[in-house]
């Protein structure tokens, strides 16, 4: 690292990233970036050369979620910066902490040059919260701007564009102050004595918790609240295990399966009480659109931005912080008898009835014999299909962060790269993601990322050789089967050829023990499940 008066500005970057937590970068260099990537090293941060920048951006999302740290996605200018499009979108929408560095032709030689220069700004302003072109004068100030944006309020990716000179451009080596990150605010005053009143008047109360809290990490103090006043709680996809579901107040994800949806909705409609805690609706099926009535249910929303989305309405609205909110609600408020005649009990025994897991094989007994052979505190990851719907139900997280995925843009080819970048950052943990065949091949070049990084995820792929979810879709119009099939292939064989171990199983037995040997082997394993046809039908 430099020690002279004057740094790069691609040192400036990388230095304030470093300072933030980052320790990975991800991405496919091109002549452009060369100096971002080594001035990323050179802080300290490792580059990780994925083999597409979707993937690479999905594998920085993954370290995030064990860091807290942004996640940086690396791309060279033109086609390099528009790979990772798709999962620069999903950041947005699923509210992560990401950078993208995209390198950029300088702005005088573009006057006169046309190869690969498009206006990259204008490609990624409307997928990400802020854009920059980095100019020498402003480097540390655009570093830190791009981190306080990308962390505060809800979080999301921002983009900075790179030119080839301005990364080489000496800047001043010492940063000025960096401002100081935005204290949590609790609510006060008259909607406040009018929150507690509600609370203490509340004879079924619930809670419906999502991003806002999880990324707060109001875990434990949704918990306490929770368990004070007996309070159930439902979260979103993303936000499961703020509660550990195995948790007597606990009642799942809602917003995606019709199925869970169809025992969760009743219970809303007879509350109330509606505590909104970190809600973020981006996640939720239209379904979920005005489920409940401020004019007949008493509904408290708190959540990190105003409500511009109109998804539903409430009767008080705090833009604060989750923990402080439920702090301040709280206190004073002595806890009474609440859903006295069991429905919340009897609402979690109709979940589990609902999605039941004695099948001898099938997508169920796969994700059961799973959740029963890996450790409690294994993580998990999934790609968009039939198969996430009857995921996200079945597989209890004890923790937040516990199963990842892409809740708000629901892309395909994230499993394989979220796993990744989850075992990077957490070598320690267990790690399984889950696809379908079609994720799979999307993605499958990646796994020679992860032969060459030496990590070791678990790689389960359900093959019906078919887009299931689309199929039953189709099924369901009384529609002809087109453009839904695909041939089978040998998955096993595909991660042996990578350099990793491939298991085809048809049996729990077989499962298990392909589970057992992933969770020893020194290398990724890829495990083949063979399903049949139509076996999501009747379970989402």
């Amino acid at each position: 690292m430099s020690t002279s008066s004057t740094i790069r500005a691609a040192d400036a970057l990388a230095r304030r990233l470093y300072a933030e937590g980052c320790r990975y970068a991800f991405g496919m260099p091109g002549g452009e970036v060369l100096t971002l990537v080594d001035a990323l090293e050179d802080a300290g941060i490792r580059f990780v050369l994925a083999k597409h920048e979707n993937a690479a951006a999905f594998m920085a999302e993954g370290a995030y979620h064990r860091t807290g740290a942004p996640g940086i996605l690396v791309a060279t200018v033109g086609p390099g910066a528009l790979n990772g499009v798709n999962a620069v979108a999903n950041a947005h929408q699923d509210r992560v902490p990401m950078i993208v560095l995209a390198g950029a032709v300088d702005a005088d030689e573009a006057q006169t040059y046309t190869h690969q220069v498009l206006d990259q700004q204008a490609v990624f302003r409307p997928i990400t919260k802020a854009t920059f072109s980095l100019v020498p004068g402003a480097a540390h100030v655009i570093a830190d701007k791009a981190v306080a944006i990308a962390t505060e309020g809800r979080p999301g990716p921002v983009h900075i564009d790179v030119p080839i000179s301005v990364a080489d451009a000496s800047v001043p080596a010492v940063a000025p102050p960096t401002r100081p990150k935005a204290s949590p605010t609790a609510p006060s005053g008259a909607d406040l004595a009018t929150a507690r009143r509600w609370l203490s008047e509340a004879k079924r109360p619930i809670m419906v918790v999502g991003l806002d809290a999880m990324v707060e990490g109001a875990g434990a103090e949704i918990t306490a609240f929770a368990e004070k006043y007996n309070v159930p709680v439902v979260t979103t996809y993303k936000a499961k295990g703020l509660l550990a579901e195995d948790h007597a107040l606990s009642l799942g994800g809602a917003g995606l399966s019709p199925l869970a949806d169809s025992h969760l909705l009743p219970l809303i409609e007879k509350a109330d009480l509606v505590l909104c805690v970190g809600y973020d609706p981006i996640e939720m099926r239209v379904g979920w659109r005005d489920v409940w009535d401020p004019a007949r249910q008493r509904v408290i929303d708190i959540t990190a931005v105003p409500n511009h989305h109109y998804m539903h309405q409430s009767g008080l609205n705090f833009v604060a912080g989750c923990a402080a909110s439920l702090a301040a609600i709280a206190e004073g408020v002595a806890p009474s008898d609440t859903w006295p005649e069991g429905e919340v009990a009897a609402t979690k025994s109709s979940l589990a009835e609902a999605f039941p897991k004695q099948e001898a094989w099938g997508p169920a007994a796969i994700m059961d014999t799973c959740r029963q052979v890996l450790p409690r505190n294994a993580l998990a990851t999934v790609d968009s299909g039939a198969h996430r719907i009857l995921l996200s139900q079945m597989w209890e997280c004890y923790e937040p962060r516990g199963l990842t995925q892409s809740t708000a843009l629901c892309t395909m080819g994230c499993a394989i790269p979220l796993a990744m970048g989850t075992k990077l950052a957490d070598p320690g943990r267990t790690v399984i993601g889950f696809c379908g065949d079609a994720g799979f091949l999307m993605v499958a070049g990646e796994l020679s990322t992860a032969a060459e990084l030496a990590v070791t995820p678990i790689i389960l792929v359900f093959v019906d050789a078919s887009l299931s979810l689309i199929e039953l879709k189709q099924r369901s119009r009384q529609m002809k089967n087109r453009g839904v099939d695909f041939a089978r292939h040998d998955f096993a064989a595909m991660g042996a050829a990578f350099g990793g171990a491939g298991h085809t199983v048809t049996t729990r037995d077989e499962l298990t023990d392909a589970l057992n040997a992933a969770m020893s082997a020194d290398t990724f394993t890829v495990i083949a499940a063979v399903i049949d046809r139509g076996a999501y039908d009747g379970r989402l």
